[in-house]
């Protein structure tokens, strides 16, 4: 911090004013001085103060209230606690309204100097991060003005503020992990970690080295201890996406986890307490899993204790005109190629006219695909409907294939083809997923996705 910092002493006796006025001028900082809170806090509201040095016994306003309302204001400045008459209560209780640190009048002079020192440190220091976070992408808005949608929001506002679990549920593309974030911003876990784990991506015989970490040795390749997902979201929340296709062995870990508050890294026998709040997310019916053999029951009640419904893009097609334009907004902010790009009228109820399997996720890649095909700058509906095959269009395509193709092996091939591509779309185009989906092992996908040159 350079030396001009500015710092306001706050104290009602003149003559300590006086004095750390004087020493702190003579260290080249810009001082001003108040005899109390209420004017202390005008000063604040009006200049730019980068320390404040606050007396904690003073008339009217004492210095522990003045603190709590330049915190409850948003203030972060830092503050120093003086006082006559220091005791480890008021230390204590000082600091848990947030001030940095605490001296006794009158104070040494090495350690005065020293407390502003580190405290203006610690100003700047936050000032920074400060910068830094406003450059961050922020997280994008959950758009629409739709009944369903704003039933979402209005659950998110509820459950946010809560410890209670979230399970969240609906297909593809819908935007579960966008809610899952937006619990995390709005709950007062959000200044700390937001740690997600697709449990689907994840080789069943490493998801439980992935949840608790490991101690080194405790496998094949396993050079060191490495922590797992609960350790790393401690005081956060962590994310389990597409829970529905995690092993149940793994599950019977996870249930002990969430009971217990505890965890045990692979290789160790150290209990570990955690404190997390877990969210979870999954395209599939659990309940029909839970029938199946496929989940275990006494989970999904740990995980859903409110459980929360994401509408397929198809029951809230009002919401897409925003979505397709807030979607081109940001092609146009992330790539300057797509600077000139327009979107009209026609184009958006083109849109609205469709079938959205894919939901969201869909919608945006069709966004991107016709800012890029589009000729002058605009998005019309007849490129519209001459990029896009209308869900008619599609049902008809075995039919005219069948009329078109004399030879049953190429008929054959080129139908598996289209249900394929079909089944890729559908599902974002994870191989895992639409492997497990169609019963086909993901390697076989591989190929035939090899043999027919299918790309994304």
């Amino acid at each position: 911090m350079a030396k001009k910092a500015h710092i306001l002493v706050t104290d009602d006796e003149r003559a300590i004013r006086s004095t750390l006025k004087e020493i702190l001028e003579f260290e080249g900082y810009t001082v001003t001085t108040a005899e109390s809170g209420a004017e202390a806090l005008k000063i604040i509201a009006k200049e730019t103060i980068h320390l404040m040095f606050l007396d904690i016994k003073m008339k009217g306003m004492d210095g522990l209230e003045t603190l709590k309302k330049l915190r409850e204001s948003g203030s972060e400045i830092p503050v120093v606690m003086i006082s006559g008459h220091g005791t480890i209560e008021i230390a204590v209780e000082a600091t848990k309204y947030g001030a940095f640190d605490f001296l006794e009048k009158p104070p040494d002079l090495n350690r005065l100097l020293l407390a502003t020192r580190n405290a203006l440190s610690q100003e700047s220091l936050n000032r920074k991060i400060t910068k830094m976070k406003a450059r961050l992408p922020k997280l994008p808005p959950i758009l629409g003005d739709s009944a369903a949608i704003q039933r979402i929001k209005n659950l998110i506002d509820k459950v946010a503020p809560t410890k209670s679990r979230v399970l969240i549920t609906g297909a593809n593309g819908t935007g579960k992990e966008l809610v899952a974030r937006w619990i995390h911003e709005k709950s007062p876990r959000y200044g700390e970690a937001f740690i997600d784990v697709n449990c689907a991506a994840i080789p069943p015989d490493l998801i439980e080295s992935e949840l608790f970490g490991h101690e080194k040795g405790a496998f094949t390749g396993a050079y060191q201890q490495r922590k797992g997902k609960f350790e790393l979201a401690d005081g956060g929340t962590l994310f389990l996406d597409e829970i529905g296709d995690m092993p149940l062995e793994a599950q019977a870990k996870l249930l002990r986890a969430l009971q217990e508050q505890q965890i045990t890294r692979v290789g160790g026998s150290e209990l570990i307490n955690v404190d997390v709040r877990v969210i979870a997310a999954t395209n599939k019916n659990l309940e029909e899993e839970i029938a199946n053999g496929n989940f275990r029951e006494d989970l999904y009640h740990r995980i859903g204790v409110i459980p929360l419904q994401i509408p397929p893009l198809d029951e809230r097609k009002q919401d897409i005109p925003a979505l397709a334009k807030a979607w081109l907004e940001k092609l146009q902010n992330d790539d300057i190629s797509f600077a000139n790009a327009t979107i009209s009228g026609g184009a958006l109820n083109a849109l609205q006219e469709r079938s959205w399997s894919g939901n969201v996720r869909e919608l945006q890649n069709s966004i991107e695909r016709l800012a890029i095909m589009s000729s002058g700058n605009e998005i019309d509906a007849d490129l519209v409907n001459l990029i896009m095959k209308p869900e008619s269009t599609k049902k008809r395509d075995l039919k005219d294939l069948a009329d078109s193709e004399n030879d049953f092996q190429l008929f054959k091939e080129s139908a598996e083809r289209i249900f394929l591509e079909q089944q890729l779309e559908k599902h974002d185009w994870n191989i895992s997923q639409t492997a497990e989906t169609i019963g086909l092992q993901r390697s076989h996908v591989y190929n035939k996705m090899k043999k027919y040159n299918i790309e994304r």
